[in-house]
């Protein structure tokens, strides 16, 4: 059970905090319900306390494991990613990933994305995935170890940045 204030991350909306506990009739049922404000958009959740972890409502990654997925994120750069597939299977399977509760698998969807747009453009909807996803791992990773957000997306945009192609000598 959290408390008011804490922070949790709501899968696929990112970091958030408590703002409330609150008592409602629905269907009537007296419910308890979480009042989550998401720090990224500022948008209102309302998530039944019953069901909190069956919807993946869960407490920030400890600071160990966020150090971990950074520096792999960082170190990680050079992983072959299959983009054979049509994009729309690659929209539909990266989107699905998105909502898993376990940041890591956010991270991979990250940094396939990444990969690929090295080679080619990606796609409208890619790139929104991207953004998003990019916005999910960089608000959490941020948030746990304390670092700006804005540096921490220059750093990773500057390491996954197009290599720019070798000239042949002649």
């Amino acid at each position: 059970m959290f408390a008011v204030n804490d922070l949790v991350v709501y899968p696929a909306q990112g970091v958030g905090q408590i703002e409330s506990i609150d008592q409602q009739n629905i269907g009537g049922n007296a419910c308890q319900l979480y009042t989550v404000r998401v720090r990224a958009n500022n948008i209102t959740l309302m998530v039944p306390v019953a069901t909190a972890g069956h919807v993946g409502l869960r407490t920030l990654i400890t600071k160990n494991e966020a150090q971990r997925l950074w520096k792999s994120l960082l170190t990680d750069t050079h992983k072959t990613v299959f983009a054979g597939q049509n994009w729309n299977r690659r929209f539909r399977e990266y989107s699905e990933r998105l909502k898993n509760p376990d940041l890591a698998v956010v991270v991979e969807v990250l940094r396939e994305l990444l990969l690929i747009g090295r080679s080619k453009e990606l796609s409208f909807g890619e790139r929104r995935l991207q953004d998003q996803a990019l916005g999910l791992v960089l608000g959490e990773l941020s948030e746990v170890l304390g670092l700006p957000l804005q540096s921490m997306q220059q750093d990773l945009m500057a390491v996954y940045a197009t290599p720019p192609r070798q000239e042949k000598a002649q």
